[in-house]
């Protein structure tokens, strides 16, 4: 990889795992804020997305573990590491902010919750990172 590919996913993966790390330090401390559509609350998820897969406890952050290896793994075999960078370390990033909270706080800290009209999911900026990623690929894929 090019030194300027490496600095890319470096700064990329710096911000979004520091800046999700610090919105949830708010959230941990007490912030709260409620209005009609949306509330911003902690909120702990033990799972996956829409708390899914919760009931494997302890063992949900292991399997993660592989499955962030491999993901990475696959990702500097194929090239996409070198080729995409920046949105490969926004990715990672995201994953590994998430992961962190597994470890350290026994959960995913997540904050923000869409109730205007139906109840959304409770997600957080990692998750929407997440999201921006998949969203790109699906940009590249079908535009380029």
């Amino acid at each position: 990889m090019k030194v300027e590919g490496v600095v890319k996913f470096f700064v990329a993966f710096l911000l979004v795992f520091l800046i999700d790390q610090a919105i949830k330090y708010v959230f941990l401390n007490g912030f709260e804020l409620n209005s009609k559509c949306i509330s911003l609350v902690l909120a702990m998820n033990k799972g996956v997305a829409f708390s899914m897969f919760s009931f494997l406890g302890e063992y949900l952050k292991y399997i993660q573990v592989v499955l962030i290896v491999g993901l990475f793994y696959i990702f500097y075999k194929e090239k996409l590491l070198f080729t995409h960078p920046t949105i490969s370390g926004i990715l990672f990033a995201a994953a590994l902010s998430n992961l962190t909270d597994r470890f350290i706080r026994s959960g995913v800290v997540d904050y923000v919750f869409w109730h205007c009209g139906f109840d959304f999911a409770i997600f957080n900026f990692a998750d929407v990172c997440i999201d921006f990623y998949y969203f790109n690929v699906w940009i590249f894929l079908f535009f380029w």
